[in-house]
Order: structure tokens, then C-alpha cells, then sequence
């Protein structure tokens, strides 16, 4: 279909996770993309969250700045990403594109998804083992991964066992990693996953 739209009609996020709404079209060789809004209609109010025109990329509403991003780099993939979702971001989400054609008419679309917000069953996070007594080469760069699953949001801890029963804090990502690694950094290492 030509210049048309597409995406789901409803969206369940998790509270305190993300979530991706998509909006993608099929580019058109002449046809420019011009300006992408995103708005939403909450119980009582309305406003524009996300906008693109020439002049870059917009978060029109403070309670959004920081926590929305649309993909710069992916013709026709003009979808909302979201993170730390509140309850009051539930409501219908609407994409609107204009473009222009060589001749400079313009061509106007949008599409709506409505977003319920919903809380999970509280549930503490259990950490996936991973493979013990690893032996990697020096100099070769490698990772550790902490993989937890659980009520989000999740936030990590990377340990160091050193001599004496002390631990090391070494970082608060998921991932572990060493761009070269030492003889010097063999040792016992690890993950700690906390949430609400």
C-alpha cells in the first residue's frame, strides 16, 4: 500500500519497563518524508509528545524528556519507543507523517494505538547462572552477562571476590566487560540483581 501506515491497534507496557509503538511505512522514491508528530489523549488532556521536522527532533512534553525516542537512522521506521512507563502515560498515541512529493504536493497519514499501562505480580529477580570457570585469552576482549528476570525495574551489581572475604564493586550493568583482558583480572566475579 502506498504511504500507508501500519502498526497495532492496542499496546500492553509493563509499569517501570518500555514499550515500542510502532508506526512504519514503506519509503516512496519521491516522496520526502517532512514532519512526524507523535500526540496523545490522556483521560482529560491532550499534547504533542515527539516531533520531527527540519529542524531535528522535538520532546514537546517535560514529563516525556528523556524517556522517548523514535529511530533516526531506519527510513520508514518512525515508531515510538517509551521507557519507564508510568501509569499516567496510558491513552491513545497518535502517529502522523506529512510528506512532500517532487512536485511539492503533500501527503498526510496517521495512525492511532491505544496504551494501557499495566503492574505485574511483584517477583524478585532470579539471576540465569552462567557457565563457571571460564578461561578466556589475554588481550581478547569478553564479557560476563548477568541475565535476570523478575518485576522491573531491575538494577545490577558485578562483584570481585578479593583476598580476605572482600568484595569489589565493579559495575551497575548487566554486562561485565574487559576490552583486554590481564592475567591480573583472573579471579571470582559476581552478579547481583535487585528490584522494588
Amino acid at each position: 500500500a502506498f504511504l500507508d501506515l501500519s502498526g497495532p491497534n492496542e499496546i500492553k507496557g509493563v509499569w517501570k519497563g518500555s514499550v515500542t509503538l510502532p508506526c512504519v511505512y514503506v519509503p516512496v522514491q519521491d516522496f520526502v518524508q517532512q514532519t512526524l508528530t507523535w500526540t496523545v489523549v490522556h483521560d482529560q488532556s491532550s499534547g504533542t509528545v515527539f516531533r520531527r521536522d527540519g529542524s531535528g527532533d522535538h520532546v514537546l512534553l517535560s514529563k516525556y524528556r528523556d524517556r522517548v525516542s523514535v529511530p533516526k537512522d531506519t527510513p520508514g521506521n518512525v515508531s515510538l519507543h517509551i521507557l519507564n512507563l508510568e501509569m499516567a502515560d496510558r491513552g491513545t498515541y497518535t502517529c502522523q507523517v506529512t510528506w512532500t512529493a517532487s512536485n511539492n504536493s503533500q501527503t498526510v497519514k496517521e495512525i492511532a494505538t491505544k496504551v494501557e499501562v499495566v503492574k505485574v505480580a511483584v517477583t524478585k529477580p532470579v539471576i540465569v547462572a552462567g557457565e563457571r570457570g571460564l578461561t578466556v585469552p589475554a588481550g581478547a576482549r569478553t564479557s560476563l552477562s548477568c541475565v535476570a528476570s523478575g518485576s522491573p525495574p531491575i538494577g545490577y551489581r558485578w562483584f570481585r571476590s578479593s583476598p580476605g572475604g572482600r568484595a569489589r564493586l565493579l559495575g551497575h550493568q548487566a554486562e561485565l566487560a574487559w576490552d583486554s583482558p590481564q592475567p591480573s583480572d583472573s579471579g571470582t566475579y559476581y552478579c547481583e540483581a535487585e528490584n522494588r
